[in-house]
């Protein structure tokens, strides 16, 4: 079912958009910077999509929106993050450029933790599920006050371990053991418990879902803001540079078959375009205008970055997403409401 949007749309309101916020550990503070240069030209925003660090962003901006507005969004989004720094154990002094070899790269007590997970379950080495970001969580929102409040639509993807099946949070459903399901590392930490079911990383199953943002929001115009590279220089060799490909294609397949079935569909519609009547359906697919921001810096990041949450690297990757958004508005913004800028059939097909 199509919903209608709750604000007044078009030329005389500022463009609307839905955002779907791939995730991706600390590379969501790239998100994090181009989410803040967007509320700087107040949008309209209906729905939001997100899973793991996107689902965060999702609902850190929810909270500031829902009490202040895109100002309050920032904010929020800016307390969440410095927030994600404080809870490291320590203040980590790296060489953070990505433009360097080894940038962003963890020291050797954080690998030495990371190679426990590859003999030990988190349920052995982590008995007690310890886990910092519940405690940011539990302190930065008020998820009471977004399942009354909100009026954003927010779409937060986690796995059913049992299943497979994705499961979908939506705002009136939102709550802390939610958002973290939708951030469970399987290798990392315990599975979380909703109401007798166990989940994981929603990146297994959605990174982000992009079908809510197409049935339940009426907003034709969808950017897609990604951190997983969609391609990469080349060919890896080393075992390390082979498990983290593995691991950014399995949280990535089920956006990019997503995607392909939109772009064939499409191409299926268009071709029986003047002898077959589009349905509402159809309509509904062709109408839509797809946007992207990609994180091609980030494909160059080094190895453990993802789990680097010092402050001086976060802000690093905030700064370059500020800037690639900067970039998108000045040559891509005014073809919102008006056309796609991305070729889905060349991008993903």
């Amino acid at each position: 079912m199509f919903r209608k949007r709750w604000w007044k749309g078009g030329s005389d309101g500022p463009p609307g958009l839905n955002l779907a916020l791939q995730g991706g550990g600390a590379h969501g503070a790239y998100t994090w910077g181009v989410l803040d240069r967007l509320l700087e030209d107040g949008w309209a925003l209906e729905g939001i999509s997100g899973t793991s660090a996107g689902a965060m962003n999702a609902v850190a901006l929810a909270q500031g929106w829902t009490t202040g507005g895109g100002d309050g969004a920032r904010e929020s989004l800016a307390r969440f993050w410095e927030a994600v720094a404080d809870s490291t154990p320590l203040e980590l002094d790296l060489l953070h450029s990505l433009n360097r070899n080894g940038a962003g790269a963890l020291p050797a007590p954080m690998n030495m933790m990371l190679g426990l997970t590859r003999l030990f379950s988190p349920y052995e080495f982590n008995p007690f599920e310890l886990n910092p970001l519940r405690d940011v969580v539990r302190a930065q929102f008020d998820f009471e006050r977004i399942r009354r409040d909100c009026r954003l639509k927010l779409f937060i993807a986690a796995t059913r371990v049992r299943t497979g099946k994705v499961r979908l949070f939506r705002t009136r459903e939102l709550d802390e053991e939610a958002l973290l399901a939708s951030a469970c590392l399987p290798t990392l930490h315990h599975a979380v418990e909703i109401d007798g079911e166990a989940y994981w990383d929603g990146g297994f199953t959605a990174n982000p879902a992009i079908y809510p943002l197409v049935y339940e929001c009426a907003t034709p115009d969808i950017l897609l803001v990604l951190l997983n590279p969609l391609t990469i220089a080349e060919s890896p060799r080393s075992a390390e540079d082979i498990a983290a490909r593995t691991m950014e294609l399995g949280f990535s397949t089920t956006f990019l078959r997503e995607m392909r079935m939109i772009a064939q569909a499409r191409g299926y519609i268009e071709e029986g375009r003047g002898w077959m009547p589009l349905g509402r359906f159809e309509r509904r697919l062709m109408n839509l205008r797809f946007h992207m921001i990609e994180a091609e810096e980030l494909a160059e990041a080094g190895k453990g970055s993802k789990l680097n949450a010092a402050r001086a690297f976060l802000h690093e990757l905030r700064d370059l997403g500020r800037a690639r958004a900067a970039r998108w508005v000045r040559t891509q913004r005014r073809h919102v409401g008006v056309r796609g800028s991305v070729d889905l059939a060349e991008v993903f097909s």
